[in-house]
């Protein structure tokens, strides 16, 4: 997407069933946006997303909102490189994952 202000909170919860174990979202400092007020809003949205998560059992940690702009590549990675180890830390999402073969969602074994 062009713009954090772009995502939708729908779309956050649908990144498990296709794999994703965590998402993270990168966007303007607040005030620094030629969208205006596009990412505060964003900010405002990722705050009823954790909310949500959290009250269906998903851990909201496995989704980050940050405040990076385009001239910031070394704390891009930096972030990315943190993210992707507390991930990997936190290991699989408890959404369950679409079949690659069939498409279709299985639920996994307890």
């Amino acid at each position: 997407m062009t713009d954090v202000k772009s995502y939708s909170t729908l779309f956050i919860p649908s990144s498990g069933p296709d794999g994703a174990d965590g998402v993270f979202i990168s966007g303007c400092h607040v005030g620094d946006c030629h969208y205006i007020s596009g990412n505060e809003n964003a900010y405002l949205r990722m705050d009823h997303l954790k909310n949500l998560l959290k009250m269906i059992g998903i851990d909201e940690e496995r989704i980050e909102i940050h405040q990076i702009s385009a001239s910031e590549g070394k704390k891009f990675s930096e972030s990315i490189i943190a993210f992707t180890e507390k991930i990997k830390k936190l290991g699989e999402s408890k959404i369950p994952k679409k079949s690659k073969k069939s498409g279709k969602i299985k639920a996994e074994a307890n």
